[in-house]
């Protein structure tokens, strides 16, 4: 496998027992080098590896009951497997793994949603990325073949977002939240898709299962 030509996919599964059957449909249809899930929400000691093993996948896993947890599923045996941010705080293993396949670094993180912009929890958001800023400058170099996925938990441009003037104090897309994702991204990362789809408007990856018929109604993020 050529770096160059490695397929990387992501995706917030919501429970990966719950979406089980269709993780393997869409894996045996598009047979990507690798898969970061989140929000698997399931013990280590109840995640279903053995069905993707037998697809021929290599299974890395962090995870804890009903909230949080990430996965990497990779055709290649992965290298130099980690967890949880190592910077002498919690580690919040079940939100970061980090593995090298194919030569290529490949994080796959599930960042704290926040709750509520007046909550304990958004500061920790805040704190969170602060603190995968200093991971990468701490591990790697820009120059290093590297690949960021996951579920950030904030739409970076007005452009991301159905209705940008009406959330603007929503906490996955409050000034603060973009600005600390934005330090990050400043280290040294490149938006990959909005570098081959620069100003196309309504791509979005999330509807809001709150908000009714919100993928009717195209209010999408």
């Amino acid at each position: 496998m050529s770096p160059e030509n490695l397929k990387v996919a992501t995706y917030n599964c919501n429970s990966i027992r719950a979406r089980l059957n269709l993780v393997l449909d869409w894996l045996e249809r598009e047979r990507p080098d690798a898969l970061c899930l989140q929000e698997t929400k399931v013990r280590d000691s109840e995640f279903p590896s053995d069905v993707f093993q037998d697809l021929g996948y290599h299974v890395t896993f962090r995870g804890q009951k009903a909230h949080a947890g990430v996965a990497v599923l990779s055709l290649e045996k992965p290298e130099e497997i980690s967890f949880g941010l190592d910077d002498g705080q919690d580690p919040d293993e079940p939100r970061l793994v980090r593995t090298q396949i194919a030569g290529i670094a490949l994080i796959n993180t599930y960042v704290p949603q926040g709750r509520s912009v007046d909550s304990p929890h958004f500061q920790y958001k805040l704190r969170w990325l602060h603190r995968m800023r200093a991971f990468f400058e701490r591990h790697y170099s820009p120059r290093d073949p590297l690949a960021w996925a996951g579920d950030f938990n904030v739409a970076p441009e007005p452009l991301d977002v159905y209705d940008p003037e009406h959330l603007a104090k929503h906490v996955d897309f409050h000034p603060d939240g973009r600005r600390a994702l934005e330090e990050v991204r400043a280290w040294g990362l490149v938006d990959v898709f909005r570098t081959h789809h620069p100003d196309e408007p309504e791509q979005y990856t999330f509807w809001d299962y709150r908000v009714p018929n919100a993928l009717e109604r195209g209010m999408g993020w």
